[in-house]
């Protein structure tokens, strides 16, 4: 009897020291992309890092990490249902910060390229760093998309990034205070708003570097998902992908997406800009003029049956076919990043704007206020 006792006794104690150990420890919560928040907690060139979730009335889930102001994750329904997450990145925070990558972030001071990193401004003329070609790209190796912002999340469905790009950062004038407010809506769209001002003439152009795959699988390439592109003209570049200052129309060439056409269907045609390009990597100059209610691109899955709408102030919009993905880069849940496994929608001002008069202008000056719009809606057919 004092044995049957004494191993009760010992069993009681053994599952308080269970139960105990739960509560010291519980098991951390992951969010519906998969992602833990311990992942992305770390400090950055001395400042903190993490991850912020988004969720609406529908289910919708958008994940944002404050380095480079990034969308991590972005899970809507397919046509049966299923959430998917559509866009490329990583699991953790320590792939952002040491795999070369510009997945989701907030691009500048100046989104796409700047010819040999030369701009003027008050009639000085500065030299900013050059990484791509010999010119400037994405503001340069150091650009927007490794900073960490300041992040405020508001409410569930809002979170608001700020970062002050210092007078010489990468040799661009003036203090840039930057806002971009992030706002998952209850209609399945990502609302990006963008505000900035300096204190001395300056240049500026941000736009989001989301690497979309409406399919829900980074393994599977997007030639067949359908692009329509409400453009009648686009800006050609050179081998070096610098705009050559034309503006030419889409008529009769491989650039003509006023229709709904399959991503794939002339990438591989025999025409100079798509060589120049390594398949789709343009400007196209945006008919909506400025139009935000208007719908300047579509992308859809005919696999998944997810729609991509994009709407935008800017007047034009870098399309990217992920050309430059080769697989060596694995991103979430071991997917790995192959050729033309995604596309980017990069709504700006045309590329090498400030060497560019004709061309709509990235000048900021004292007292003026930036500010630029793109919405991502997602839907089903």
């Amino acid at each position: 009897m004092r044995l049957n006792q004494l191993l009760l006794l010992l069993a009681i104690i053994a599952v308080a020291g269970c139960a105990n150990k739960q509560k010291e420890a519980p098991v951390e919560q992951t969010t519906l992309s998969g992602l833990k928040k311990s992942d992305f907690q770390s400090v950055v060139n001395g400042d903190s890092t993490n991850l912020y979730v988004l969720t609406n009335a529908n289910g919708v889930e958008v994940t944002l990490t404050n380095y480079g102001g990034r969308i991590v994750s972005v899970m809507v329904p397919d046509r049966d249902g299923n959430m998917k997450d559509v866009v490329l990145g990583f699991n953790k925070i320590d792939d952002y910060v040491n795999v070369n990558n510009n997945f989701g972030a907030t691009i500048g001071r100046y989104g796409n390229r700047i010819a040999k990193g030369k701009i003027t401004v008050d009639g000085v003329e500065y030299q900013l760093p050059q990484n791509n070609f010999g010119h400037t790209l994405h503001g340069g190796p150091q650009g927007f998309d490794k900073k960490v912002f300041k992040a405020e999340q508001i409410n569930n469905q809002t979170v608001v990034f700020t970062y002050l790009s210092k007078d010489g950062e990468a040799n661009f004038p003036g203090n840039l205070d930057v806002k971009v407010t992030m706002t998952l809506t209850d209609d399945n769209a990502i609302d990006l708003q963008y505000e900035a001002t300096t204190d001395k003439e300056t240049v500026v152009n941000l736009t989001n570097h989301s690497y979309f795959n409406l399919n829900g699988d980074g393994n599977s390439n997007i030639l067949n998902d359908s692009l329509t592109i409400h453009a009648d003209s686009f800006t050609p570049v050179d081998e070096t992908f610098m705009t050559s200052g034309e503006i030419s129309p889409v008529e009769g060439t491989p650039m003509d997406f006023r229709t709904p056409t399959a991503i794939g269907a002339r990438i591989e045609n025999d025409y100079a800009q798509l060589k120049n390009g390594k398949g789709y990597d343009h400007n196209w100059v945006l008919n909506t003029k400025g139009d935000v209610t208007q719908v300047a691109a579509t992308v859809y899955s005919p696999v998944t049956g997810i729609q991509l709408d994009v709407y935008t102030v800017e007047p034009g919009m870098q399309v990217y076919t992920g050309n430059f993905l080769d697989g060596s880069v694995t991103g979430k849940n071991g997917a790995v990043y192959a050729k033309r496994n995604a596309i980017c929608l990069e709504t700006q001002k045309y590329p090498d704007s400030p060497n560019k008069p004709d061309w709509p202008s990235p000048y900021l000056k004292p007292g003026e206020k930036y500010s630029s719009r793109c919405i991502y809606k997602f839907s089903v057919k």
